[in-house]
């Protein structure tokens, strides 16, 4: 009854959100999104298609054609479901966007193409599962949970470099309650995996029947929608971040364009109307600049300055930090040290520090 349950609920849960996912990747894509960024997305939801497939057909067999939950055709189709949501949850980890250093496991798949990845993980783990079935299928002395050694680790792998990369994420997005979500997903994982490796017949001498498929059943309920809830909030969070960044650079660039206006209207006074004090002021402003020539800035100082010269008068403060591979905030910073030491304040800014770096000759100190 409680398989029938789980199957049920899983395959129910699972294949909805998997459509559901699948929906939004495809919008993202139609959208012109990062396809870097959004790859993750289809390989989550495919992770999730393969649980509620796997759930599906193990109802039917169960329930339909009355086999066995102990068949070993059963168990081998388990496992071969829980090493292809392994794999795919694998590929998905390279695209939690976070600042901090990626685990070995995200480095392993970043150094390989998708096709090579899943080429070796299914050439090694394929050998390994033969070797098994070899020695365990026609044994009636092994047990069929003997299968599952295989699936034990890679489950345990991939559960503590989810564990890692989804708290980082969420540091990133300032969301450190939710520590407590991904640690308790990790525990519901190891107990689930436990689960599946110890014998019923061993188990059943120490724990009541009943209560053991009780657990098994609400483990593995609990970490599969445990597990579509923290990636819906990972999802959520990343497109909302994705907006407001696109939001700020939209209220930048009407920004910059405002800027520009205003220092074109202030020409047309000048000239129509010759206001001296103006013109003495841009002088002494432009005096000012000249003086400011012997300042010594450091070299990352020369190195934003030359980057201002060449995208300055065509790009925004955060595509510039994009090019230079810096965070947004850290370009700021040196901007606002840059601004200090040249006295240089007000609406045009960053116009002053654009002809500043070009009339200095700062493009030396790029790579252009």
């Amino acid at each position: 009854m409680f398989t029938t349950i789980e199957y049920t609920v899983t395959a129910i849960v699972c294949l909805i959100s998997a459509i559901v996912i699948q929906r939004i990747f495809s919008k993202e894509k139609l959208r012109g999104a990062d396809q870097n960024a959004i790859q993750g997305i289809k390989w989550f939801g495919l992770a999730i298609f393969v649980w509620g497939l796997g759930a599906f057909i193990n109802l039917i067999l169960v329930t339909g054609l009355q086999w066995s939950p102990t068949n070993k055709v059963l168990i081998y189709l388990g496992v071969l479901v829980s090493l292809a949501n392994s794999l795919f949850i694998i590929l998905s980890l390279p695209s939690i966007e976070h600042q901090k250093k990626p685990g070995i496991l995200v480095r392993l798949a970043e150094r390989f193409s998708i096709g090579e990845f899943v080429g070796l993980y299914c050439g090694v783990l394929g050998m390994i599962t033969f070797v098994f079935i070899a020695s365990s299928y026609g044994n009636a002395e092994i047990s069929n949970n003997f299968i599952w050694l295989i699936d034990i680790p890679i489950s345990i792998l991939v559960a503590i470099s989810l564990l890692f990369e989804l708290n980082k994420a969420f540091v990133g997005r300032h969301m450190k309650f939710m520590y407590l979500p991904t640690f308790v997903l990790f525990v519901l994982i190891v107990i689930a995996v436990s689960h599946r490796m110890i014998p019923q017949d061993k188990v059943l001498q120490f724990i009541d029947q009943e209560f053991w498929s009780i657990l098994g059943s609400i483990t593995a309920i609990s970490f599969k929608f445990l597990f579509i809830l923290l990636f819906s909030i990972l999802l959520y969070s990343w497109k909302f971040l994705s907006e407001k960044e696109q939001q700020q650079n939209l209220a930048e660039e009407l920004e910059n364009q405002n800027i520009e206006l205003k220092r074109i209207n202030e020409q047309y006074q000048l000239a129509n109307e010759s206001h001296l004090d103006t013109i003495k002021s841009l002088k002494k402003n432009l005096h000012a600049l000249q003086e400011t020539s012997k300042i010594e800035f450091s070299e990352r100082q020369c190195e934003v300055l030359g980057y201002l010269a060449h995208y300055g008068d065509h790009k925004s403060y955060t595509e510039i930090a994009q090019a230079m591979h810096i965070s947004t905030d850290g370009f700021q910073t040196h901007i606002h040290q840059i601004k200090k030491l040249l006295n240089v304040s007000g609406a045009g800014g960053k116009e002053q520090l654009v002809a500043f770096a070009k009339s200095n000759n700062f493009l030396k100190y790029t790579s252009f």
